[in-house]
């Protein structure tokens, strides 16, 4: 995602509703100057490209998000991590990069992925 549509698609997670083109227009205008027809082609290009639906309202649209920005910020990562030639090694980088409070949130969601009944322990269940 190019940085314009991320600035659209951030207004359309933060809302978390059908915005139309006039909404994000004028959000954007806050922080620099763009035309209508601008974000008119983008939000178009996000639907293209599946990251929003739209449905009309008289001859303008609503777009709405199809899925929310952790998925998007997931694929990311996935895709990335995906394309290393070495997924363990990137891995490694990938956490050394990591604040303490990355780590803590990454050992949160570890936690929540491995459910209560496998707490994450070798020996849990083996009894050995």
């Amino acid at each position: 995602m190019g940085e314009l549509e991320d600035a659209v698609m951030t207004r359309v997670w933060k809302w978390n509703r059908p915005v139309t083109v006039r909404e994000v227009l004028e959000d954007l205008q806050q922080e620099r100057s763009i035309a209508y027809t601008t974000v008119m082609t983008v939000l178009d290009n996000l639907h293209q490209k599946g990251w929003v639906r739209r449905e009309a309202e008289g001859r303008a649209y609503r777009y709405e998000a199809v899925s929310t920005r952790a998925a998007y910020s997931a694929a990311l990562m996935n895709d990335a991590w995906s394309q290393s030639d070495n997924p363990a090694a990137a891995l490694v980088a990938f956490f050394g990069m990591m604040s303490p409070e990355q780590r803590e949130a990454l050992n949160d969601a570890v936690r929540m992925v491995q459910g209560p009944e496998n707490p994450g322990a070798p020996e849990s269940g083996t009894g050995r």
